[in-house]
């Protein structure tokens, strides 16, 4: 079956969209700097990822990262299972949105983490919230 015009416009569409985003990420690979965080297996367990903001009693990890980007990797065992690929900016303002569980833990329990269950950061009061949160910005 051959595409209508119509069709093939959206397909130009979704290409263009498409390749804005390569672009993004070129850039984020090359002209940006990031921060990259690895969790192994316990992610599994309880469903959430840890964002450490505190070591010692001085801020640490969300709270003084310099980086444009927060990578996190979510590893089985050795291996990478996926990467989450956050805005700084945007994962402070997701935190300072919500109430999330804080936890010590690290080297003698000296850093402060944020628990977030993976099934938060997808739900749609989230997405909303972050929705919200960019409108804010725009007035």
């Amino acid at each position: 079956m051959k595409p209508t015009k119509a069709d093939r416009k959206k397909f130009d569409i979704d290409l263009a969209y498409g390749e804005i985003r390569e672009d993004k990420i070129a850039e984020m690979m090359t002209n940006k700097k990031i921060e990259v965080k690895s969790e192994k297996d316990m992610w599994q367990k309880t469903g959430n990822i840890c964002i450490e903001y505190q070591s010692w009693g001085k801020p640490s990890g969300i709270e003084a990262t310099e980086s444009d980007y927060w990578f996190h990797n979510l590893c089985v065992g050795d291996e990478e299972y996926c990467t989450l690929v956050f805005d700084t900016t945007v994962l402070r303002k997701i935190i300072a949105a919500n109430k999330f569980r804080s936890v010590s833990g690290g080297d003698n329990k000296a850093s402060r983490m944020h628990l977030i269950p993976l099934k938060k950061l997808f739900d749609m009061n989230s997405i909303q919230q972050f929705k919200d949160l960019d409108d804010e910005q725009d007035d």
